[in-house]
């Protein structure tokens, strides 16, 4: 049988992402490899976590957040987790949609701004 854990520089490589930020997430807890002495080695199902704390990360929910999502699998399962997923994806596309507005007003002021003073160029 192939080993599919990965080492700690596997799976820095993999994720694209610094020891600093592996160990962090170790840390907090959102990963939990394996040790073989003072080796890690990371299972399918840390790489599964990995891709969950990164789209996560992406999507701006804060690290508690991801880390409680993740132990809502943990402790009530699969159904639990997808339905606070669906509750935190609602209120972070909320807050994406109050940004948005926010930014073209900025950039709408902006490009007033810009285009008075070019205007005014001799």
């Amino acid at each position: 049988m192939a080993d599919d854990r990965l080492t700690f520089k596997e799976m820095c490589a993999k994720f694209d992402v610094t020891p600093r930020t592996l160990r962090y997430y170790e840390y907090i807890e959102l990963l939990g490899p394996e040790r073989d002495g003072r080796s890690r080695l990371y299972t399918p199902r840390d790489c599964a976590r990995m891709v969950l704390i990164l789209r996560g990360r992406r999507f701006g929910f804060s690290l508690e957040e991801i880390r409680q999502w993740l132990l809502i699998y943990e402790e009530q399962g699969t159904s639990a987790q997808m339905q606070a997923w669906v509750e935190l994806a609602d209120r972070k596309l909320g807050e994406l949609a109050d940004e948005q507005v926010q930014l073209q007003a900025t950039i709408d002021v902006l490009q007033k701004l810009r285009d008075d003073v070019a205007a005014n160029i001799t």
